[in-house]
């Protein structure tokens, strides 16, 4: 019998994450507290299941197979119970959180992993306190989970290397890629890049310089086409006949000039903020919007699926 996987949470993560441990070949335990949520949950999942399958994404698993070893529970203790890892998919809350893991420290046994979904709370902030703190660990997917593989690991200073090693063996077992950071960070990895462009890009359209759909296009028909196979240091590297080394000699005095300009962070408020909703609603109205989410989604499957063809470097 394969192992089993806890999860506290039906929301939007909670199910993607359903889906990606129970293709990975884990028995999944979906926890909420209303059995209609779970209901809900487990239509979204089963069609999910499917769709992967259709575009080969589904680790040349079927969906039946899989779908077969998700169930559900309102009893948290009952769920938790003999779990390998717990994926807690709560709000974006420390004082939830703290509370959550409060909870499960007095259910899960001396092995079980806990991990928190958590996209920016650093874990030492809600597992201090516990007894089973040793074995928590933040496991944060990027949204939609099972398009975007990426999953940053952030290890609590009390964390043991044992449980650091085994939730990564995990993540890439269920088809993810683990980014691990070494140390604790506020906002992580993915959410300190992405603040630093949606913050220059603030700062150019509140600025003056451009629309922001300008800013968008510089992303989706430029730097966001090659980053998204290679990433910013290899892009680098490949941009200078020297390699990064070169790179860094021919640019890192202007790099430093131009990055002493982006001053102090800008609030996403005011002028600004009306400019860029007229600009966004125009292409995504709120009444479409439902519609937009399923179109990016779509989009994503397809560039995951076009991904796989990526012939390996030479």
């Amino acid at each position: 019998m394969s192992e089993k996987i806890a999860i506290v949470g039906s929301g939007l993560i909670g199910r993607s994450w359903a889906v990606l441990f129970a293709r990975g070949g884990y028995r999944v335990v979906l926890y909420d507290v209303k059995e209609e949520l779970m209901t809900q949950a487990m239509e979204v999942i089963e069609a999910q299941l499917q769709s992967l399958h259709q575009s080969n994404l589904l680790l040349g698993r079927e969906p039946a197979e899989c779908f077969s070893r998700v169930t559900t529970s309102t009893s948290l203790s009952s769920a938790v119970e003999g779990a390998l890892l717990l994926q807690e998919c709560v709000p974006e809350d420390v004082e939830l959180k703290r509370k959550v893991f409060s909870e499960l420290d007095t259910l899960v046994s001396d092995t079980t992993i806990l991990s928190s979904s958590t996209s920016c709370i650093v874990p030492s902030k809600f597992t201090e306190s516990l007894s089973h703190r040793s074995n928590c660990i933040v496991s944060h997917p990027v949204n939609p989970p099972h398009y975007c593989p990426a999953v940053e690991i952030i290890p609590a200073p009390w964390t043991t290397d044992l449980v650091k090693d085994k939730t990564i063996n995990i993540m890439k077992q269920i088809g993810m890629k683990p980014v691990v950071a070494k140390k604790e960070c506020d906002g992580f990895i993915l959410n300190r890049l992405q603040y630093a462009v949606l913050q220059e890009s603030w700062r150019l359209v509140e600025d003056g310089v451009c629309d922001p759909q300008d800013v968008d296009t510089v992303m989706t028909s430029g730097l966001g086409l090659r980053w998204s196979f290679i990433g910013p240091f290899e892009t680098i590297h490949l941009n200078a006949p020297g390699g990064v080394t070169d790179y860094a000699e021919r640019y890192s005095e202007g790099i430093v000039r131009v990055s002493k300009q982006f001053g102090e962070p800008r609030h996403m408020s005011g002028e600004t903020l009306e400019k860029v909703r007229e600009y966004v609603e125009k292409d995504v109205p709120m009444d479409k919007h439902k519609d937009n989410l399923r179109w990016r989604d779509g989009v994503l499957k397809q560039l995951a699926v076009f991904k796989q063809s990526i012939p390996d470097k030479p």
